[in-house]
């Protein structure tokens, strides 16, 4: 599999990662077993980058994370997250005090003296307009106990803001084919300033497989059940905050575009990698199979100027009216 920088980090890492919401939390049952099997399977296959918060599973996917690397040789880069501990969480409570607090947790949760990489968990808008806030990583990066950090967002002018600050070195977001607005002038301006840029929810929670319609159930503890409004958390992390029917609709068209030789979900990955600024993507899965297919859209060819083209037309006739201007 192909490597990427991640940003000014100085680390390489695969360019199909692995994210652990799946495994954590938030998307059905998954036994520790599924758990251990999952991250085993992202580590076969070549996989160099893990992802995590301490809030997925209330720290399990971290856990399960340090338990499957206590056992083997590899030395992945993993990213975690902090903030959304805080309850409710206000710009004013990103202070060193809490943040101190929440990264020792997760040291002791992944057994890391030094996190590799520290993300702010999609913190209110205003946190980015707070200085202290950052100045309050700076020292967790003097003290050792992060080596580098970075920001998830949810919103462009979040990460437009958060690359201001010079220690910045990631920003996390979603963007796929169905939220294609990061490509307008965030990539850009993250490639300009040399930070990594880290793509998550890229299948849209399971709608760019193809293997959703409108009339899937899912079990009572899945987002994709509880969440569907933004009743629990930001909508736009459940299929992207593309409306179900909407989206369904949009998925039919998609498939029109995808190359005999490569799965929708493969599709979306390549779409997604075809982007140079992106320095790797990170579907989450409990199945070792899927795993695999996903990890193969990085030997895929790029996708056509065609391909690109017809791409932007489904989401400009079908999924820009929902998202494009939300987020």
């Amino acid at each position: 599999m192909d490597h990427r920088p991640l940003g000014s980090t100085g680390h390489d890492v695969s360019e199909v990662g692995y994210g652990t919401w799946n495994i954590g939390g938030s998307w059905g049952d998954v036994t520790d077993e599924e758990g251990h099997a999952a991250i085993e399977a992202a580590l076969d296959e070549g996989v160099t980058f893990l992802d995590t918060a301490d809030v997925y599973g209330d720290g399990r996917s971290e856990r399960l994370i340090r338990e499957v690397l206590d056992e083997r040789d590899e030395e992945p880069t993993v990213a975690t997250k902090a903030g959304r501990r805080l309850d409710p969480h206000e710009a004013e409570d990103y202070d060193l005090e809490h943040l101190r607090g929440f990264v020792d947790r997760s040291r002791e949760n992944l057994g890391q003296e030094t996190l590799d990489l520290l993300q702010l968990h999609c913190p209110p808008t205003e946190a980015y307009y707070q200085p202290e806030t950052f100045e309050a990583l700076d020292i967790l990066v003097e003290e050792d106990r992060i080596a580098h950090y970075g920001v998830s967002v949810e919103r462009i002018e979040e990460g437009l803001k958060a690359i201001e600050y010079p220690g910045v070195e990631t920003v996390q977001v979603i963007f796929n084919p169905f939220r294609q607005r990061p490509a307008e002038e965030l990539l850009a301006a993250a490639d300009r300033e040399d930070v990594g840029i880290v793509v998550r929810v890229p299948l849209a929670s399971g709608l760019l497989t193809g293997a959703i319609d409108a009339d899937t159930d899912f079990e009572e503890n899945d987002h994709r059940n509880f969440n569907r409004e933004g009743e629990a958390f930001d909508v736009g992390e459940t299929f992207a905050g593309v409306p179900l029917e909407e989206g369904v609709a949009a998925v039919e068209d998609l498939q029109r575009v995808v190359p005999e030789e490569l799965t929708l979900a493969q599709f979306a990955l390549r779409w997604i990698l075809d982007f140079e600024a992106v320095s790797t993507v990170i579907p989450g899965s409990t199945s070792p199979e899927h795993i695999a297919d996903n990890v193969a859209a990085s030997d895929a060819d790029q996708l056509s100027h065609e391909r690109h083209g017809a791409t932007r037309d489904v989401y400009d006739g079908r999924i820009a009216e929902h998202v494009h201007q939300r987020w």
